[in-house]
C-alpha cells in the first residue's frame, strides 16, 4: 500500500466512549430510588404515597411546559424531573400539604434547573433548591413531622396532606390517636438530641421506623440502594465516602468535648438526612466538581459544615445547606485542583517558557 494514500482521521477529545446514555443512567438511579419509595409508603401510608405522585407530576408537567413555552424539543424522556419529583419528594414530611408540594416541583424545575439551561448546566440540585424554598416559605409545614407506622396509615390520609392553600391544617392530635402511644412523637431524632439531648436507638436509626422526612429516615436501606449505583458506577464513590467519612471525624470531635451535649458519631452518619444527602444529592454528578482531589475536598467540605451546622447553629439538621454551599463552591474547588499541564512548568502554563533570544 503507498503511504501516501492512508487517510488520517484527527478528532478532539473525548476519545473513549460508553454505551450509557443519560436516559440510561438516570433510569438506573430511578431504579435505585424504588425501593425506598415503596419503604417510605410503607412507613407513612397513603399520604407518603400523594406526595410523592404530587412532586413527581409537578416536575415532570413544570419542565413540560418550560419546554412548549420556550418551543425547544421536550426534555422530559431523559427522566431526570421524575428524579427531582422522586427526591423533592423523599426529602419532605410524608404530612406535608399537597400544594405546598407542587409549588415546591415548580420551583425546582423553573428557577433551579431551566433558568440555567436544563439538564447539565444547573449550578445547584434542584430538589435542594426547593427545599431550602420551602423551609424560607413554610417554616411551620415543613417541620411538622408524623410518626411511622400508624395503624390506619393505609384507609387515611394525615390531616395537614389536603389542607387548603392559606387555611390552617387540621391538627394531627386526632389522627394520632390510631397511633401506638408510644411510638408517637412530632420530633424527629436529631430534633430529640439537639433540645432534649435524648438520643434514639440504633435500630430506629437504622430501620428509619421513626418521625421524619418521608424516605431520609431508612438509613441502612439508603446506604444498600447508593451502592448500587456505586457499583454500577454511576455515582462518584469518593463522594459519599469523604463526606461521611468527615461528618464522623468531626462529630467525634465534638463528642470527646462534651459527650453530654453533642452525640456520637454513629448517631451523627445514621441520623437525619445525611446518609440521602451523601449517596444521592451530593452525588450530583452536574453540580459536583470533577477532578479526583475535588472529590475528596467536596464532600469533606459538606461532611464538616453539617456537623457544624448541627452542632453549634440553631437548626437540628445542615445537610441541605451544607450541599447547597459545596455546590456553590464546586468550581472553584475545580479551578483550584486542575493538574498541571503535561509538559507545563508552572501551574496554569500551557506550554514550556521559551529563553529570550533562544
Amino acid at each position: 500500500m503507498n503511504p501516501s494514500s492512508r487517510v488520517f482521521e484527527l478528532r478532539t477529545s473525548p476519545h473513549l466512549h460508553t454505551p450509557r446514555t443519560v436516559e440510561t443512567i438516570m433510569r438506573n438511579v430511578i431504579y435505585a430510588l424504588l425501593p425506598i419509595c415503596v419503604y417510605a409508603i410503607w412507613l407513612f401510608g397513603l399520604s407518603a404515597l400523594a406526595l410523592l405522585v404530587t412532586t413527581t407530576a409537578s416536575c415532570v408537567f413544570t419542565e413540560q411546559w418550560i419546554c412548549r413555552m420556550s418551543g425547544r424539543e421536550s426534555s422530559i424522556g431523559d427522566l431526570s424531573a421524575a428524579i427531582t419529583g422522586l427526591l423533592l419528594g423523599l426529602i419532605l414530611p410524608p404530612g406535608f400539604p399537597l400544594w405546598m408540594a407542587a409549588a415546591g416541583g415548580f420551583i425546582a424545575i423553573a428557577p433551579a434547573k431551566m433558568l440555567f439551561g436544563g439538564l447539565g448546566f444547573n449550578v445547584f440540585n434542584p430538589a435542594l433548591v426547593a427545599r431550602a424554598f420551602l423551609q424560607a416559605a413554610f417554616p411551620v409545614a415543613i417541620t411538622a413531622y408524623t410518626p411511622a407506622l400508624a395503624l390506619h396509615r393505609f384507609v387515611e390520609l394525615i390531616p395537614s396532606t389536603l389542607a387548603i392553600p392559606l387555611m390552617k391544617a387540621q391538627s394531627i392530635v386526632a389522627w394520632s390517636n390510631s397511633v401506638r402511644v408510644d411510638a408517637f412523637s412530632g420530633a424527629t431524632p436529631l430534633m430529640m438530641q439537639k433540645f432534649d439531648h435524648v438520643s434514639t436507638g440504633l435500630w430506629a436509626l437504622l430501620s428509619g421506623q421513626r418521625a421524619g422526612s418521608a424516605g431520609e429516615t431508612p438509613a441502612l436501606l439508603i446506604l444498600v440502594c447508593g451502592g448500587y449505583l456505586i457499583v454500577r458506577k454511576m455515582a462518584d464513590w469518593r463522594i459519599p465516602v469523604a463526606m461521611l467519612g468527615s461528618a464522623g471525624i468531626t462529630g467525634a470531635v465534638f463528642y470527646m468535648i462534651d459527650p453530654v451535649r453533642y452525640p456520637t458519631p454513629v448517631f451523627v452518619l445514621l441520623s437525619g438526612g445525611l446518609m440521602m444527602g451523601a449517596m444521592f444529592m451530593a452525588t450530583d454528578p452536574v453540580a459536583s466538581p470533577v477532578t479526583p482531589t475535588g472529590v475528596w475536598i467536596y464532600g469533606a467540605l459538606m461532611g464538616s459544615i453539617t456537623v457544624l451546622i448541627r452542632s453549634l447553629g440553631g437548626l437540628a439538621e445542615g445537610v441541605m445547606y451544607a450541599i447547597l454551599l459545596g455546590n456553590a463552591v464546586s468550581p472553584l474547588i475545580d479551578n483550584l485542583t486542575q493538574p498541571r499541564t503535561y509538559g507545563a512548568q508552572g501551574k496554569g502554563s500551557s506550554a514550556p517558557k521559551k529563553e529570550v533570544g533562544a
